[in-house]
């Protein structure tokens, strides 16, 4: 066991093939008890569809793209993928606090300071938001659902995203040396 920076035990990672293990037994058990895949970022269209009904009552449910997120009668936020979305967060966080990596830092080389690392990060984001529903569905939705029920477009997808992070890595390299 190694010390970290706040003077805690930290428990090593999960070995990959077992943590690999685990994820596709989850994602068979989903599928066996709600008939569905993994997935993520329908639960922040399904928020924004919530958000907007509660902003500006009926603008939802008449926008062609978020319309199928309103149910008459029921709030979006009633859906499967919020509440695994909310279990994502709290799972996370309870691992952090098991594995003593609970930390109140930024990330980041010794290139790149705060603020920089910040924007990128915010930036990054904003392009895996977009291009997640340009795609129709994030990497869990797409890789792991898709790529399990042998979807073409997923296994496209899937090296779509390993060629465009092999070509990104030269640019984002020198932020972490």
């Amino acid at each position: 066991m190694r010390r970290s920076s706040n003077m805690r035990f930290s428990r090593p990672y999960w070995a990959p093939f077992v943590a690999g293990g685990a994820l596709g037994l989850t994602l068979l058990l989903t599928f066996y008890l709600t008939g569905h895949g993994l997935g993520a970022s329908g639960a922040y269209t399904a928020a924004t569809a919530a958000l907007l009904e509660t902003v500006a009552p009926g603008s939802a449910q008449n926008n062609s793209y978020l319309g199928s997120y309103i149910t008459l009668g029921r709030s979006p936020l009633y859906s499967w993928i919020v509440f695994e979305m909310l279990g994502v967060i709290v799972g996370g966080f309870l691992g952090a606090v098991t594995g003593g990596r609970l930390k109140g830092q930024i990330e980041r080389g010794p290139s790149i300071g705060r603020g920089s690392r910040l924007t990128l990060a915010f930036a990054g984001g904003l392009v895996m938001g977009f291009a997640t529903r340009l795609a129709r569905g994030c990497t869990s939705g797409q890789a792991l659902s898709g790529g399990a029920a042998m979807a073409l477009g997923s296994w496209a997808f899937m090296l779509a995203v390993f060629v465009g992070g092999f070509l990104a890595a030269p640019f984002v390299r020198s932020e972490w040396q």
